[in-house]
């Protein structure tokens, strides 16, 4: 008796796309998003350049990737300075080939409503979150255009959809602006093979919330401030950078494929809670 084989049931090899992770390492020990993701696209196959300012970060990620048999480079500079992003590019090019996909995944932020943000901390704020992502596309456009095909994936937050119970507004303002940014890609380019989505996480336990979010929830430690957070969502616990990867892979593959200019919220119900 003959055994049927069947193709997988999900379409979301990667095999052979090189895919640009802005924010590709992390901001401690752990997992982060930008490294989770990096590892999941390099697992399905995909040839993985990861970005980051820091150095020893973005090379753990790399480290990673290379001892699981798979292929990255480590490209290191600041993703909110035009001439660093072109030389990001040009040196991604050269390494892996055309572009693929832009994974962008940049977000600094200040806890603070209006009269605790400086004009300045706003401007920083902006630049690092929203012109960078301004800067990445217009690198990645027009290749993918003459191409006919291409992928752009923001990450955004559900601080640019909900206020969370404490001011951060500079963050969530330049969230929601990603949000809008990926969406006027998607519309404008749609007609030319080129498809863009923002994946929207909710509270997920990451390294970065040690250094930033976690006061606002307790003062005393951060296994205190993990659980005040759990307990705001619905489900009863945070998510972890996996599940914002897996969403990530998803929308990048040919599963996707009809997929465009819309948000794939990862919050655990929190969004619905608040609505």
């Amino acid at each position: 008796m003959t055994t049927k084989s069947h193709p997988p049931g999900l379409p979301t090899d990667l095999t052979g796309r090189v895919i640009f992770v802005s924010g590709g390492g992390s901001a401690g020990p752990g997992w982060s998003i930008g490294r989770a993701s990096c590892v999941t696209y390099a697992r399905l196959g995909a040839k993985v350049c990861v970005v980051d300012k820091d150095l020893a970060s973005a090379e753990e990620t790399t480290r990673i990737i290379l001892e699981e048999g798979g292929t990255a480079h480590t490209l290191v500079g600041d993703v909110a300075e035009e001439a660093e992003v072109k030389r990001l590019f040009s040196e991604a090019r050269k390494l892996l080939g055309p572009i693929d996909v832009l994974h962008h995944n940049v977000g600094v932020g200040k806890v603070g409503g209006p009269m605790e943000t400086s004009a300045d901390d706003f401007d920083r704020i902006h630049k690092i979150n929203v012109r960078s992502l301004l800067l990445a596309a217009q690198e990645v456009l027009p290749e993918m255009v003459e191409r006919k095909t291409g992928n752009i994936i923001a990450i955004s937050s559900v601080a640019g959809m909900r206020y969370l119970g404490y001011p951060h507004l500079a963050y969530s303002v330049t969230k929601a602006a990603n949000t809008q940014f990926i969406r006027m890609i998607a519309q404008q380019y749609a007609n030319k093979g080129i498809r863009a989505n923002t994946i929207v996480p909710g509270l997920i336990d990451t390294p970065r919330i040690a250094n930033t979010v976690a006061k606002m929830f307790s003062e005393n430690s951060l296994d205190e401030a993990r659980a005040a957070r759990d307990r705001q969502v619905p489900m009863g616990h945070s998510g972890n950078a996996w599940d914002i990867a897996h969403a990530c892979a998803f929308l990048v593959s040919d599963a996707a494929s009809y997929t465009t200019g819309t948000e794939l919220v990862v919050d655990g119900g929190l969004t619905g809670k608040y609505a």
